[in-house]
């Protein structure tokens, strides 16, 4: 056919018996069809095969993981303090999900340090041993709070934004205005943010401006909206919608956030957060009427926990007898 082809143009050639049938490509909207199908099966299939995991390797029915938000900018190692502290709880039998925020200037005892801000455990911890901020952090709740703690993880600034960003944002009904005229920036400046009341639809960047802004409120005000991130982030994974970033997003949380987690606890943290939703996730906190404000003698401002309202709280969330 080629061979006709070019003589057809090169020397006028024709006969009446030769005919040139235009060739057909194959349209391309099949095979991206195809490719959606079978994405969605492969998608299906990873799902699936997570919550079945969850299923056939039951562990204990309560996992408790402790979450840290690291205040680390570029070129200044792990050495860092913890700017939030969380214990995640699930209980996939119920099914249970319950966060519990602890302040970071809560004022107790550090195991090997003596009495510091819970913030400084992560510190201690790294500057005893790379890698030691977590274990120290776990060792400071587990002694001052009771609560058994069966993993941790660690994400800094940076990995919180490319987290965020992977899911696609999230959308958070901000209850009030957020104006901080000295929110930090990592070049150690300051910036004016402002986040209106209302829903807001937020990428990486504004999540975390909304997450840490302390200076136009309270300590308090912003475990509060630390908590409604987390709650978005559960209910923008477990849509549907959400699904065909798991590549993206996997990659993101694989390269961002540290885990001692294994894949079967977090199986089971997944499968929890699918069934209860992000409508059924309890958030509580340790709030102003649980503390004691307090000035060290070496001028700190502090939060002398009392212990008489937060243990009962504790055993409340953790199911501690």
């Amino acid at each position: 056919m080629g061979v006709a082809l070019y003589l057809m143009e090169t020397r006028n050639f024709s006969h009446p018996s030769l005919s040139v049938q235009p060739v057909r490509r194959p349209r391309r909207r099949h095979r991206a069809c195809g490719c959606i199908i079978w994405l969605g099966f492969l998608l299906s299939a990873l799902l699936a095969g997570f919550i079945l995991l969850g299923f056939l390797f039951p562990l204990q029915d309560r996992i408790n993981l402790l979450v840290l938000g690291l205040d680390r900018r570029p070129g200044e190692g792990d050495a860092v303090r913890a700017d939030t502290i969380m214990v995640i709880t699930a209980d996939l039998a119920a099914p249970d999900l319950r966060l519990l925020s602890i302040p970071g200037d809560l004022y107790l005892s550090i195991p090997g340090q003596g009495e510091n801000r819970i913030n400084t455990a992560h510190i201690f911890g790294e500057l005893d041993r790379p890698g030691g901020g977590p274990e120290r952090t776990v060792a400071a709740v587990t002694q001052n709070f009771g609560i058994p703690i069966d993993g941790w993880l660690r994400v800094d600034f940076r990995g919180f934004i490319a987290v965020v960003d992977a899911l696609g944002g999230i959308e958070i009904d901000v209850p009030e205005a957020v104006i901080d005229h000295a929110y930090p920036t990592e070049d150690y400046g300051t910036m004016t943010l402002n986040i209106p009341a209302g829903l807001q639809k937020m990428d990486g960047e504004r999540t975390l401006q909304y997450a840490r802004s302390r200076h136009s409120s309270s300590d308090f005000d912003r475990a509060e909206r630390q908590g409604l991130v987390v709650q978005a982030m559960v209910g923008k994974l477990i849509q549907p919608s959400t699904w065909p970033r798991l590549p993206t997003l996997y990659d993101a949380f694989n390269s961002a956030i540290e885990t001692d987690l294994s894949l079967l606890q977090l199986a089971r943290l997944g499968l929890a957060a699918l069934r209860v939703g992000p409508e059924g996730m309890e958030r509580l906190l340790i709030d102003q009427d649980m503390v004691t404000p307090y000035i060290t003698p070496a001028g700190a401002a502090v939060l002398i926990p009392r212990w008489d309202l937060i243990h009962p709280l504790v055993a409340q969330i953790f199911d501690l007898e």
